[in-house]
This record gives structure tokens, C-alpha cells and sequence, in this order.
């Protein structure tokens, strides 16, 4: 199971200074066309790359629309036993839409 955070919740956290980690699994190239910030780990470089990924706090993991954010939960969860992981539920997208409209859609 995946858990899921709204960008409106995200845009709260983000407001209260909540201590968390923003991670994208967007590839790089869409990090140049839009981006909410965070760490950048694609998702096919996720598993060999989930040191980075912190067990101590909230982690709230992002893509385009949600899909791949909520593979890369499942993936964590499943070999490494993370649990403090939130799904960013219809990605950047949401975002967009939801909260800053200057972010361009794609």
C-alpha cells in the first residue's frame, strides 16, 4: 500500500517549515521543463540509490502525474522495508493546476 499526500498538503507542509525530504523521480530533462525542487533520483537509478533517501523523517516522493512516484514507493517499501514514505498524489500536474500555475504542463 502507498500511502498519498495532496499538493495541498504538501503546499502546508511546506508553509509550516515541516521537516521532510522532497525527492523526484522525474528524468532529467523534465526537471528543465518544470520542477518543485527536491532531490533528483530517476526512477531506474531509485533502488541503487536509496541511501539517499532518508528513513529518520517524512519523505514525500514526486513524478509528472503520480505513477511512477507511487512505483518507486512500492519498490522501497518492498526491498529496503521503508515506511515513511508519501506519494505526491497526481504529481507535478497537480501541482500545476492545484497550486502554481506558472509551472508549465507537459
Amino acid at each position: 500500500m502507498v500511502k498519498e499526500i495532496t499538493v495541498k498538503e504538501l503546499k502546508e507542509w511546506i508553509d509550516e517549515k515541516r521537516d521532510f525530504q522532497l525527492v523526484d523521480v522525474r528524468e532529467v530533462f523534465e526537471t528543465q521543463i518544470a520542477t518543485i525542487g527536491g532531490d533528483l533520483i530517476p526512477l531506474g537509478q531509485v533502488l541503487q540509490n536509496s541511501e539517499r533517501i532518508e528513513k529518520g523523517r517524512d519523505v514525500v516522493i514526486y513524478c509528472r502525474s503520480g505513477r511512477r512516484s507511487a512505483e518507486a514507493i512500492l519498490q522501497l517499501q518492498n526491498k529496503d522495508g521503508f515506511s515513511n514514505l508519501y506519494n505526491l498524489k497526481g504529481g507535478i500536474l497537480a501541482w500545476a493546476q492545484e497550486i502554481d500555475p506558472s509551472i508549465p504542463l507537459y
